[in-house]
């Protein structure tokens, strides 16, 4: 599970950057990447960026449960 979360992160902070890059210049790292924001391969990205930030929020929560 710790290589998940890992994974998870690297992901959260790609999309973290992308979504940086979006709002300082309009540039859209992984479509520029991947040929398209409508290309599958940019789809999937985006797919699993969204899907660590669910992990990550999971993995946030247990800790917060734990900590109580």
């Amino acid at each position: 599970m710790d290589m998940v979360i890992c994974i998870s992160m690297i992901l959260c902070v790609i999309g973290g950057v992308n979504w940086g890059l979006w709002g300082m210049a309009k540039f859209d790292l992984v479509a520029a990447l991947c040929g398209g924001n409508e290309k599958p391969i940019a789809r999937l990205v985006y797919s699993l960026v969204g899907v660590s930030a669910v992990i990550q929020l999971l993995s946030m929560l247990e800790v917060i449960g734990s900590a109580s």
